[in-house]
């Protein structure tokens, strides 16, 4: 059998592949490039619900579902209002994200979906690809696949799990404020833990309610439902509801070193690359940053991987996660004094990677304790 050779190999259509693929497929530069996208999926699922803040009109916006530009934070003890001012809060279901950019892609002659898993790749003077039921080869691949030392712990890396559950529900009373969304509700945790409710309102009769934990264990898929139920009905007042979706899932919130197994040859990309915030697990922002300066890097013929993690911001996310890991239970003190004790566009800007030094300095203040102070220095 022949084996299809391409320019670039894309290793999965997931939020990366699928945003960097189409990003390719908008500049004139790559316009003679035979591009190659591998997934043994057809993406046709609603597999999650991706959120984002952005200033003003964006170009997901055709695909944005729901916006939002305030917000709640609860405490057992406080509530804090936040205005975010002229950010917006964004959200897209995965479905409409698959079939736009895949609609898009479909129209260009130089990009080829193939149905097939990945197993291996062999580095030469070119990469072989080896999948299940062919092998390729390209000049370069951006490869998805999360490398097996980061789930055989083979590295000394932090690690939490954003584990969570949510529903879709509807009701026939009007329940929910369109207007305004619950960043977290801590006023229901789970055993002392990092655990914590997220509210994304539809209508006034539907919302995505979403029970989510940053721990360093899992759970059941019990303790959500009994969690989601009892939230539902104690706190929310609502005796019926129906449910129209659920979405489950696990992002690695860590500080494993993806970027250490890029190449000259291969490209980690998305979570295998270390796109995802490790403080926070947002990633659709991110991964556009990431997706610009990988296309920067092609065209000025550097190594696409070349600037890409912020020694600085990743330095913090690994204090943050110290905290975290070591005492779970201060979550709720950390976000509490995060929200109250920062302006809403500090830190987003910080969230995104875009704050000063001195906005830096300020949150540090904001969070000082000896929870903090020795994370620092076990981070050091």
């Amino acid at each position: 059998m022949v084996k299809p050779h391409f320019d670039y190999i894309i290793v999965g259509n997931g939020l990366a592949g699928l945003q960097l693929a189409l990003s390719l497929s908008n500049d004139a530069f790559f316009k003679s490039k035979k591009i190659a996208l591998i997934d043994p999926d057809h993406k046709t699922a609603n597999d999650k619900t991706w959120c984002f803040w952005e200033k003003g009109t964006g170009k997901w916006d055709p695909i944005v579902s729901q916006s939002w530009t305030n917000s709640l934070f609860h405490t057992k003890g406080s509530t804090v209002h936040l205005n975010f001012n002229d950010y917006i809060y964004k959200s897209i279901r995965a479905i409409d994200f698959y079939n736009e950019t895949k609609s898009q892609l479909e129209k260009k002659d130089n990009f080829h979906f193939i149905i097939d898993e990945v197993k291996q790749l062999s580095q030469d003077e070119i990469v072989k690809v080896i999948g299940r039921n062919n092998s390729y080869s390209a000049n370069h691949v951006f490869d998805s696949r999360i490398p097996k030392e980061f789930s055989q712990g083979k590295t000394n890396h932090t690690l939490l799990n954003q584990h969570f559950k949510g529903l879709i529900i509807e009701t026939q009373k009007e329940h929910f404020n369109p207007e305004v969304f619950t960043m977290m509700d801590y006023r229901m945790q789970y055993k002392n833990s990092t655990s914590f409710i997220y509210i994304l309102p539809i209508s006034k009769n539907r919302a995505l309610i979403e029970y989510t934990f940053f721990t360093p264990f899992i759970t059941e898929e019990d303790v959500y439902d009994k969690m989601l139920n009892k939230y539902i009905k104690d706190q929310l007042k609502i005796k019926q509801f129906t449910i129209l979706d659920t979405e489950m899932g696990n992002i690695p919130m860590t500080t494993f070193p993806f970027e250490k197994y890029n190449t000259k040859q291969v490209t980690k990309i998305g979570t295998a690359g270390g796109w995802v915030k490790g403080s926070t697990g947002y990633s659709f922002k991110h991964t556009e940053k990431k997706v610009s300066k990988v296309i920067e890097n092609l065209k000025s013929n550097r190594l696409p991987s070349e600037g890409l993690i912020s020694k600085r911001f990743k330095f913090y996310d690994k204090i943050f996660l110290k905290v975290l890991h070591d005492e779970n239970e201060k979550g709720p003190w950390i976000f509490n004094q995060f929200y109250e004790k920062n302006s809403s566009e500090t830190m987003l800007r910080f969230l995104d990677e875009e704050s000063s030094f001195k906005e830096e300095l300020s949150i540090m203040i904001s969070l000082f304790s000896g929870a903090f102070i020795k994370a620092f220095f076990k981070t050091l």
